[in-house]
């Protein structure tokens, strides 16, 4: 006696699935892009591996080991850089996410940022976490539990402030 058995998917269940893939449709490794305009450097991206994934609607580049990009100012000098652990961005939303030990240094100022979530809104120029930040700068440190910047950092705002550290010069104090 035999016996057979038959399983059958809709069609639209089907498409449903094949719809959303989870492959990258390119991977490229030892990643080192480098930006320029009008013979300028204006950004480099490093990173060990970028996975690029074709959705129609929303592409996106994913970095699931990490990347650095340093940004040049008008004459070609390293003005600021942002690493972190991975990172997503959406090409055509212009958004980009970096999560664990993110550090955002601003080489004009000083300024260091570490948190462990971000966001970068290209569109609208600015940055922002939810997370725990620590701005070190040279004459203090901040601590506190959010953030929103613009992205040159000129403008800021820390959220629920924890304990800050300030340097106070000893000349002052007379």
């Amino acid at each position: 006696m035999m016996m057979l058995f038959s399983c059958e998917n809709p069609i639209v269940e089907v498409q449903e699935i094949a719809q959303y893939d989870t492959l990258p449709s390119v991977s490229a490794f030892n990643i080192n892009y480098v930006r320029t305009s009008e013979a300028k450097k204006q950004v480099i991206l490093v990173s060990p591996q970028m996975d690029r994934f074709a959705d129609k609607q929303n592409p996106y580049s994913e970095f699931p080991q990490g990347f650095e990009i340093t940004f040049y100012d008008s004459l070609g000098n390293e003005s600021s850089f942002i690493r972190a652990n991975y990172g997503i961005d959406y090409i055509n939303r212009k958004f980009l996410e970096a999560r664990n030990d993110v550090v955002v240094k601003n080489l004009e100022t000083g300024e260091q940022l570490n948190t462990e979530s971000l966001i970068w809104d290209q569109n609208k120029k600015i940055i922002y976490t939810s997370s725990f930040v620590k701005i070190t700068s040279p004459d203090k440190v901040i601590f506190g539990d959010s953030l929103w910047a613009t992205e040159d950092f000129s403008k800021r705002r820390i959220h629920r402030i924890k304990n800050s550290f300030f340097e106070v010069e000893e000349d002052s104090l007379q």
